[in-house]
């Protein structure tokens, strides 16, 4: 993660926040604004700087469904299995933008997270995340994860787009063994 400074504020913004989400099927909204220092030669926010606020808002997104202090507690820590990005619309400089973070479901190993970049302008970029959450003796359950989020609710159900999208990831995967 390059945004040094931000994840600091965040932090405490963390250790400020006394709200959380009534699920962790909530959308959760974080804002920011891009520095000239965020932006490329062609004066938009850089495609890499995309993928760091998704890491800031994953980690705000696990405060706000009131998951932080656990996963901190039990040195938990998340690892991004795959990104799947599309980019629809700049980013200018000093433009604020909110990124929208929701889990919209998991299998048998992984969460997918769908984090929508968007402003008065309309919708910049969307982006699907797969990931887990490992320990030292090797990847958390999602029933252990869902426990402990006090998860009970019904089970979303994965959309065409997440299932095509985790086809052709095992179809990569399969096709360099």
């Amino acid at each position: 993660m390059n945004l040094y400074f931000r994840l600091l504020l965040l932090f405490w913004r963390i250790r400020q926040n006394k709200q959380t989400a009534d699920s962790i099927l909530s959308p959760i909204d974080i804002e920011y604004r891009a520095l000239p220092s965020d932006c490329d030669i062609n004066m938009h926010l850089t495609n890499s700087r995309y993928l760091a606020f998704m890491d800031l808002a994953r980690t705000w997104m696990t405060e706000r469904v009131g998951l932080f202090a656990a996963v901190m507690k039990r040195r938990w820590f998340p690892i991004v299995n795959a990104t799947a990005i599309t980019y629809i619309r700049d980013i200018k400089p000093l433009q604020k933008f909110t990124i929208t973070t929701k889990v919209v479901g998991w299998d048998h190993k992984y969460f997918y997270i769908e984090q929508r970049f968007h402003s008065k302008r309309g919708l910049h970029a969307i982006a699907y995340v797969r990931g887990v959450f490992k320990r030292k003796g090797g990847v958390v359950t999602v029933e252990e994860m869902l426990e402990v989020a006090g998860f009970n609710d019904e089970v979303p159900i994965l959309s065409p787009e997440i299932m095509h999208w985790k086809a052709m990831l095992e179809a990569k995967k399969n096709s360099n063994l």
